[in-house]
């Protein structure tokens, strides 16, 4: 990793935080053009599309994953896993449960206001596939659209070669409340749950992450549905102290970093001399990670140590990175806490590994990446409501308030908008 003094180097930190990534323009082409396709031709398309980007076997096997197929996938998956599966389910189920907004009503002076909250009718979640299978992925983002009370939760998957999704994804889609299965992944997902076609039924709102055909398919598509976010590769950030221990440290940029080669595993130190003995331990430790061929390229390709000054420069470095994660390994985490504005999730002390929170913690692990913790929040029970604002006003109320709308129409010339109150005033 890259070891920056933040003193002397602050314009590559800047970097850091202003580097998003911008949409690549063939990314960008390709996408469109799958978007035209599968709203002009539908099923055809998809099936065309998915039989050369994942399964030759499409047309044999059908879009839609069966009962049967579901109830096969619980043979192959362990016991163990289910009963894991199961305990990640209720912890996440308990955490977004707190979440449930409540409708309110205000009265007073013959006027009656209300919000009233109502969960959406019918949700895609996209699941990726490809490097590895995301049973997490089904269950944060199919509890909490549950427990919000979506009727129809919709889950689309690339399928592999052999045209299965994977068993431990069916069984978390069948646990969770999932009552439908695509094996479709890529853009062609995304612009089938927004358009709809024969098979598959539109949506009202696509979450769920994914590469970079589906991130830019989710951001053309915003506006005829809903989407959660444009979420990019995982990023940590572990501000570290001499309370921490190395190989604590490592640990948790490692497991980051083995998501993806994009993925950017930052810490933050105090002094040079803890940045050496950090990289030492990513080093040894790499060397028995599986994945340390992602891993490694993800570490020399955004891998940082930032030395910083002092406790309140690190935290003004953590606010400009906005991170995904931030990992707190410090003598005071909660205290240091209250310094950060910008980051999806934060985890205080050594024992708090982010892992937890990916899988049993509670709190959704889907989160804002690339900086936009400066302007959103971790995926929640609200990303599947919407509020309507209800109005009630007696007579005697309108003409208390028909002066002052009169007033304003007058300085925006909107005449019907003053007319609007005038004549119900002047009617007997």
């Amino acid at each position: 990793m890259r070891i920056l003094d933040n003193r002397t180097e602050a314009r590559a930190v800047a970097r850091l935080a202003e580097g998003r990534r911008e949409p690549d323009p063939s990314v960008e082409k390709r996408v469109r053009d799958i978007l035209v396709r599968v709203r002009a031709e539908g099923d055809e398309a998809l099936t065309t599309l998915t039989r050369q980007y994942d399964c030759r076997f499409i047309d044999s096997l059908g879009l839609r994953v069966t009962c049967k197929e579901v109830e096969g996938a619980y043979e192959s998956v362990s016991a163990g896993f289910l009963t894991s599966l199961r305990f990640a389910g209720k912890s996440i189920a308990r955490f977004h449960r707190r979440q449930l907004p409540k409708s309110w009503e205000l009265r007073g002076g013959g006027v009656r206001l209300s919000q009233r909250f109502s969960p959406l009718s019918r949700v895609g979640i996209y699941v990726p596939g490809g490097k590895a299978a995301y049973p997490s992925t089904v269950v944060m983002n199919a509890v909490p659209a549950r427990i919000a009370g979506v009727r129809e939760i919709v889950m689309t998957s690339p399928p592999g070669p052999d045209g299965r999704v994977p068993a431990e994804v069916l069984v978390a889609a069948s646990e969770s409340g999932i009552t439908e299965i695509y094996r479709v992944g890529g853009a062609q997902a995304i612009a089938a749950l927004a358009f709809g076609t024969e098979s598959i039924r539109r949506v009202d709102k696509i979450t769920g992450p994914g590469n970079a055909y589906v991130a830019a398919a989710k951001r053309m598509v915003f506006g005829e549905v809903g989407i959660d976010m444009i979420a990019g590769p995982t990023e940590v950030v572990i501000v570290a102290d001499s309370t921490a221990r190395a190989e604590f440290v490592a640990a948790d940029l490692i497991a980051q970093a083995e998501h993806d080669e994009l993925a950017s595993p930052i810490c933050i130190v105090g002094s040079r001399a803890q940045a050496e003995k950090i990289n030492r331990a990513v080093e040894i430790q790499l060397e028995a990670t599986p994945r340390k061929a992602i891993a490694r390229k993800a570490f020399e390709g955004q891998g940082v140590i930032i030395v910083a000054g002092s406790i309140s420069e690190s935290a003004s470095i953590v606010n400009m990175l906005a991170p995904e994660h931030l990992v707190l390994i410090v003598k005071n985490p909660r205290s240091y806490a209250r310094r950060i504005e910008n980051a999806g999730s934060i985890f205080l002390g050594p024992w708090s590994t982010e892992a937890l929170a990916d899988y049993v913690a509670g709190p959704n692990h889907t989160l804002p990446t690339s900086g936009s913790a400066r302007f959103s929040s971790p995926l929640g029970v609200a990303d599947f409501m919407k509020f309507s604002n209800i109005i009630e006003v007696t007579r005697p109320a309108l003409r208390r308030l028909a002066p002052h709308v009169r007033e304003l129409a007058r300085a925006e010339g909107l005449f019907a908008h003053e007319m609007s109150v005038t004549i119900r005033g002047d009617a007997r």
